[in-house]
């Protein structure tokens, strides 16, 4: 997956949970529905704090890196 689309891929399921929680605060929806919703937003949740520890691995790496070069 290219750096553009991961990007695209976490901007998409930020903007989906937004929905999901506007929904679960202003809209009369069933007790199904809203189970449905929030099982949906567990699991964006969970991809999008994978996906944030991901980028800030490589942020430590690349400052590794650079400290390492300066050092040289």
């Amino acid at each position: 997956m290219s750096k553009k689309s991961i990007f695209n891929s976490f901007d998409s399921k930020l903007k989906r949970l937004e929905e999901i929680s506007v929904r679960l605060e202003n809209e009369e929806i069933t007790l199904e529905e809203s189970l449905q919703l929030f099982e949906e937003g567990v699991l964006l949740s969970k991809e999008c704090q994978e996906a944030l520890n991901h980028a800030e691995l490589k942020i430590t790496e690349l400052k590794n890196n650079l400290a390492d070069n300066q050092h040289e």
